[in-house]
């Protein structure tokens, strides 16, 4: 016997995967209430599990399903991205990576000609809650050559503050974890709908 024969079946699964969408959203939230970026993890395996969920043949979802998961999902994609890529940020560095207070990073210059150190890439913070709300709605919306224009646009943007190997590593490591966190998100419903 199949499970979606039965419409209580089919009801149970689309429970089942909002709620992993919520319980997924619900971990970034107090991941980012508590400063934990580690306990991303959670919001990551439970956004794992809906995917792979919605990964499986199933029917279509009711309207109003579709329309709950693709707000989590958003939701899910620009709040999580930012504690994402702090965490991989640190993995990367063993911590020995400091925020600023204008949201970006403290670079310790070493060596005989040092300056004190100073924070670049400010207002990262900002620029990734819109860059993940680009990327998950371009996906959501069907359209992710729009992806390619938000990393254009963040690379010239940020161009001249490239200058150190550090810098650049950071940068690439956060933009990445970021970007794939919301496109991650953004999976959850292009899946649910297809």
């Amino acid at each position: 016997m199949d499970l979606f024969d039965s419409s209580l079946g089919t009801v149970l699964y689309w429970i089942a995967t909002v709620g992993f969408a919520a319980a997924a959203l619900g971990a970034t939230v107090l991941t980012t209430v508590l400063r934990r970026p580690p306990l991303i993890t959670v919001a990551a395996v439970m956004l794992g599990v809906g995917i792979l969920t919605v990964a499986l043949p199933t029917p279509e979802p009711p309207l109003i399903v579709a329309l709950l998961i693709g707000v989590t999902a958003f939701a899910l994609a620009v709040l999580g991205g930012s504690p994402a890529a702090s965490f991989a940020l640190d993995l990367a560095t063993h911590g020995s990576v400091s925020p600023g207070a204008h949201g970006g990073i403290i670079v310790d210059r070493g060596g005989p000609n040092a300056t004190a150190p100073r924070e670049v890439l400010r207002g990262g913070l900002a620029i990734g809650y819109l860059e993940r709300a680009a990327i998950a709605g371009a996906l959501i919306a069907g359209y992710p050559e729009a992806i390619a224009i938000v990393v254009a646009v963040k690379g010239v943007g940020r161009f001249t503050e490239l200058a150190e190997a550090e810098t650049r590593e950071r940068f690439m490591i956060g933009t990445l974890a970021s970007m794939v966190w919301a496109a991650a998100s953004a999976a959850l419903f292009v899946f649910a709908i297809t």
